[in-house]
């Protein structure tokens, strides 16, 4: 059986080990306050940089531990201070049993005082990816490379001179030489200062002449013992080892398309960047190397950065590949589909101009879709429109040939959302555990 001690400092005036025991006991109502506070969560707030406050009811949160009951048995102690009784003395039992002290009233209607804690970023980010993975639609050995590295794999006894550890030979040498009591430097040099203290009197009696012999047989059996027991012996040698493996690339694009157009009003924009955060924040974590490309559009692209994409103001008709082109302009440039995973997210109100849809559908298809891990389109439609949302046949002519693109392409997904709470469902149901590439 392997035992494994976890031996990470705590934090200042904190006991990790209960700080995770808590929230391994209380994570089912934590789970539900973070789903709630990330769909109220403005887009400034989606990263929780600093920590997220979270309160969660206080009943069923502490421990369980055994305790005397207050409706039964017998009492035979007397608490300090108490001047009224004395041990034997029968008191009647406090009408209606425990106490219910500390109920008020709360959000969610149970009574009970709220607990407030926070949670650091790790944990907040961790409780919200929960159960959520990147897709595995398309085959990874398309989009990843494999170069040759190495790794370290412990210690040898033979080696280069490059790859001497020297921590390790010196604790070696260290053992060797306490393990056969070879003098140390301090001990010699106490003897050669003594002996050479002493042979400088003048006319030393028989009982100095003894001593000084004495020193100089001490010495000479301590200079055979240090030659004998060197200070580093070959046996102590250790040498670092590598072995070679292979390292998957960990890099990654997104590409984030937003149509700003004027029929692209505050609320449909801000809709966008609460998917686009999620999106964002969710790929940071897979990931050790994200990069995220911004790409807004009218009747015409153009690649901005992230103030820009989310806050200015911009006017003008709606022409939707241009993004599109844009994106594969960039991809050839920067991000050879060898060497990248490559992500794409777009949002729109569905509307375009003429036949465009058509050659959306066609970048797609031919360009786009083949390079891409996974690319995501959300439509943002009126709150009022139920039957849009209801019925997915239902659209216009944008909509109508992205279903087409797919039903032939299982790394692209469309979903429609029409308020803030629609866009977490729809971000968990995309990156659901589990997903097949027969869907």
């Amino acid at each position: 059986m392997h035992h494994f001690i976890d031996r990470r400092p705590n934090p200042k005036g904190k006991s990790l080990g209960n700080r995770q025991r808590f929230l391994r006991r209380a994570k089912e109502n934590i789970k539900k306050m973070v789903d709630r506070s990330v769909r109220q969560k403005s887009v400034t707030d989606a990263d929780p940089s600093g920590g997220e406050e979270v309160t969660i009811p206080a009943k069923g949160i502490k421990e369980p531990f055994f305790a005397s009951s207050p409706k039964g048995g017998f009492r035979r102690h007397v608490l300090p201070g108490n001047k009224d009784f004395v041990v034997g003395d029968a008191i009647p039992r406090p009408k209606g049993g425990a106490g219910e002290g500390g109920r008020k009233a709360s959000e969610d209607g149970e009574g009970e005082d709220g607990f407030s804690f926070t949670l650091t970023r790790d944990e907040y980010l961790e409780i919200l990816f929960e159960g959520l993975e990147l897709p595995d639609l398309v085959k990874k050995n398309t989009f990843e490379m494999e170069t040759s590295g190495t790794r370290r794999a412990g210690l040898t006894t033979a080696g280069t001179p490059n790859n001497l550890n020297l921590v390790r030979t010196m604790r070696n040498s260290l053992g060797r030489r306490i393990a056969l009591r070879r003098p140390s430097q301090a001990s010699f040099q106490a003897v050669v200062d003594e002996l050479a203290k002493l042979e400088d009197i003048d006319a030393p009696d028989e009982e100095l002449q003894a001593r000084i012999a004495a020193l100089q047989e001490k010495l000479a059996l301590l200079e055979r013992r240090r030659k004998l027991v060197g200070y580093i012996d070959p046996i102590d040698l250790r040498f670092d080892t590598h072995v070679p493996e292979k390292i998957r690339n960990s890099k990654a694009v997104v590409f984030c398309l937003m149509d700003v157009s004027g029929s692209m009003q505050e609320r449909e924009k801000d809709l966008a960047k609460r998917f686009f955060m999620l999106l964002h924040l969710f790929l940071e974590r897979a990931y050790e190397h994200t990069e995220v490309v911004f790409i807004r559009h009218t009747h015409h692209a153009q690649e901005v950065d992230e103030e820009t994409f989310f806050y200015a103001r911009e006017t003008g008709g709606t022409i939707v590949s241009t993004a599109l082109k844009k994106m594969q302009e960039i991809i050839e440039e920067r991000y050879p589909v060898d060497e990248w995973n490559i992500y794409g997210a777009q949002a729109s109100d569905g509307e375009n101009f003429g036949n465009d849809s058509e050659k959306c559908r066609q970048i797609l298809s031919e360009v786009l879709l083949p390079s891409c891990q996974y690319y995501a389109y959300v439509e943002i439609v009126e709150e009022s429109d139920e039957k849009l949302l209801a019925d997915a046949e239902e659209g216009a002519d944008l909509w109508q040939n992205l279903r087409q693109v797919e039903a032939k392409f299982p790394q692209f997904e469309i979903r429609r959302v029409a308020e803030p709470g629609h866009i977490y469902p729809i971000f968990r149901e995309l990156f659901a555990a589990g997903k097949s590439e027969g869907r």
